[in-house]
């Protein structure tokens, strides 16, 4: 699916791993005046339990739109406190148009890559561990905001090298998600997500 906010170009793809009717994968993303906010959320496991986990996390996403994202991700945790919930890996990106800034935070094995408007490719490092309701600690990162850079998000479904490969061949987003789509149709072997979004200024 391919959706155009008013700075924001969006495209995404989500699949069920083969054999389940639930993807334990859920991704919220929002436009407001000042800023652009994106989470991909993947529950532990598959099916409708991890579906549940990343469900809460999204919620609490919703519920707290202007938070930082360092306080974002806190509270994202410590909703596992407590309670049955599986836990879930989890990743944050927020354009900040006042500031002509980005940032992002990822817990888990979501993968968040940005392609500068120049065409350098930078990664984040993932952070072992999970959203459980014990105590976290990581990183927010940062960089400076130009029209036509690119923010891939995605999660542990995806072949990384694969998707950055296609992408500079491509030089489209919504190609890239197009290809990358029938690709995985042939062999899911887990849940699937990939959301591409481009600043367009």
């Amino acid at each position: 699916m391919i959706e155009h906010q008013k700075r924001m170009e969006v495209a995404t793809y989500n699949e069920a791993k083969k054999g389940n009717y639930y993807s334990g994968d859920s991704y919220f993303y929002v436009e407001l005046e000042d800023f652009f906010i994106c989470v991909l959320a993947d529950g532990l496991g598959s099916g409708e339990l991890a579906k549940a986990s990343s469900e809460t996390v999204i919620n609490v996403v919703k519920e707290n739109l202007t938070d930082s994202l360092d306080v974002l991700l806190n509270k994202c945790n410590e909703v596992f406190f407590g309670n049955e919930l599986r836990g879930c890996v989890i990743g944050l990106l927020k354009v900040d148009y006042k500031r002509q800034t980005y940032s992002y935070v990822s817990f888990g094995n979501i993968g968040i890559i940005i392609v500068s408007h120049e065409g350098k490719k930078k990664r984040n490092i993932p952070v072992s561990g999970y959203l459980s309701g014990i105590p976290i600690k990581t990183n927010v990162h940062s960089g400076e905001l130009h029209p036509n850079t690119v923010f891939f998000m995605f999660s542990d479904g995806v072949n990384e090298r694969q998707l950055t490969k296609e992408f500079y061949n491509h030089k489209s987003m919504p190609l890239t998600i197009e290809w990358y789509a029938l690709q995985q149709k042939l062999s899911l072997e887990d849940d699937t997500s990939l959301i591409a979004m481009k600043y367009t200024g």
